[in-house]
């Protein structure tokens, strides 16, 4: 696969790179880089700095080899940033200025059919960034109706998920789940004819798959900690989420370290000696203009935290 055939339009670019404060000597974690859009930012603003891009993706990772081959203060690494800790120490960096983390599916993945992350397109159910492990297929056809119930549920947040999870579970039993454009009929089967009209019926049920598949959530708040835990004092964590879900786990693993002092208010001094870790900054969500230039970044947030 070539590097120009891997296509992702970053989110909240500028407001992202602006967060990071970044220096030109400073070390810095891309940990999500698909198409090396933010990768590329900031390696351009580093002298005797270095970058380390992650993703778990394999063809990401030709691509971004490609398109950042140029830049010697660049490491490429092939795996999941929720082993952040691991990858740094293999690299031997106990310590980062910044890090970066564009969560969610890129636009390549979703607009490259032989992905099988669209209902747009008709393509064999796959969903794997990693492309490998279990599929979006093996998912659909061999979890009980009540294990799919509960995904949609969950990671949807769909109010027809019984129904649907139970039409799934009759499809298969006729022959096996095999394709998006099968999954996505057997979704709108089993929704009211009002609920196909607020935007797709599938969308919600795609995605639920989607994270189960990639164990998106699962596993995300520790991340979260690893992630500021290898900071420097005044690094900053930077996260662009793309839907309540992530977003919550974010905002929850967040708050309590901008938290100082927990004495009862009427205490004349504290004595608890709880200080504050982090300064945390007021989300940023995309401007208008963007909005207009890119629809799908309409639930992007972009959550800043400040290592004191």
């Amino acid at each position: 696969m070539s590097a120009n055939s891997f296509h992702h339009i970053p989110v909240l670019f500028n407001e992202t790179i602006d967060s990071l404060n970044i220096k030109s000597d400073g070390i810095y974690v891309d940990c999500t880089s698909g198409g090396g859009g933010h990768s590329t930012a900031i390696a351009k603003r580093l002298s005797t700095g270095r970058l380390i891009s992650i993703d778990r993706d394999p063809q990401a990772i030709e691509t971004l080899k490609e398109r950042l081959g140029g830049f010697e203060c660049v490491t490429v690494v092939h795996d999941n940033f929720f082993n952040i800790k691991s990858v740094l120490a293999n690299l031997g960096i106990s310590g980062v200025d910044g890090v970066l983390a564009d969560l969610g599916v890129s636009s390549h993945q979703l607009d490259e059919p032989s992905r099988g992350f669209s209902f747009h397109h008709d393509a064999p159910l796959d969903m794997r960034m990693s492309i490998e492990g279990m599929s979006a297929a093996d998912a659909v056809n061999n979890l009980s109706q009540q294990e799919l119930q509960k995904i949609i549920f969950d990671y949807g947040e769909e109010k027809f998920a019984s129904s649907i999870s139970r039409a799934i579970v009759r499809a298969r039993e006729i022959k096996p789940i095999e394709t998006t454009f099968e999954l996505s009929d057997i979704i709108k089967s089993a929704m009211p004819a009002a609920a196909k009209r607020d935007g797709h019926p599938a969308r919600k049920t795609f995605q639920a798959i989607r994270i189960f598949v990639n164990s998106e959530i699962r596993g995300l708040d520790d991340a979260v900690s690893d992630m500021f835990d290898c900071l420097n004092k005044g690094g900053r964590l930077s996260i662009i989420t793309f839907h309540s879900l992530e977003d919550r786990t974010v905002k929850q693993q967040l708050a309590p370290l901008a938290k100082g002092c927990t004495c009862p208010k009427n205490f004349p001094v504290c004595v608890c000696g709880n200080t504050p870790k982090a300064k945390v900054f007021k989300a940023v969500a995309p401007s208008d203009e963007e909005l207009a230039e890119n629809p799908r970044s309409r639930s992007a947030r972009l959550r800043t935290a400040e290592r004191l």
